[in-house]
């Protein structure tokens, strides 16, 4: 498992830092900063398991799941964007962990699990902004002749 441990920290790392911006506008400018600070703590769990930094590690999931309270974070008012919201804490509790246990195996998959957490939930609030975009579009029967 150990040497599959590098790869896959690579591949959730490219797949955050790649991840197409959910929007522009406002709500995004305000959101910017957390998001970069989500991104920096991801970076720095990323380094933590690759050096076996176990205090890093548990420290920049523990940054990452107090970012994710923040009011400024709650982009949608949705039951399904505070669930998103809650499996990411979740996911980023069980990472510090696995760092508190030093066990680099568990916390891995804790990383790989975080990662999915966000790449599920960027998706989601890209597929309602898309959708929110799309409404005016369809609304009006004259459009429709």
């Amino acid at each position: 498992m150990r040497h599959l441990v590098f790869p896959m920290i690579l591949l959730a790392a490219a797949t955050i830092l790649y991840s197409p911006a959910a929007s522009h506008g406002q709500a995004d400018e305000e959101l910017a900063p957390f998001m970069r600070a989500k991104l920096q703590h991801m970076q720095k769990a990323t380094e933590g398991l690759a050096l076996e930094d176990f205090e890093l590690i548990s420290k920049s999931a523990q940054e990452m799941a107090l970012i994710s309270q923040a009011s400024n974070w709650q982009v949608m008012q949705t039951a399904e964007y505070r669930r998103q919201s809650t499996e990411f804490r979740r996911s980023a509790e069980a990472l510090k962990i696995a760092a508190e246990k030093k066990n680099l195996d568990g916390a891995v998959l804790a990383y790989v699990d975080v990662t999915m957490k966000c790449v599920q939930c960027h998706k989601y609030v890209r597929s309602v902004r898309a959708a929110a975009l799309d409404l005016p579009l369809l609304g009006p029967a004259k459009q429709l002749r």
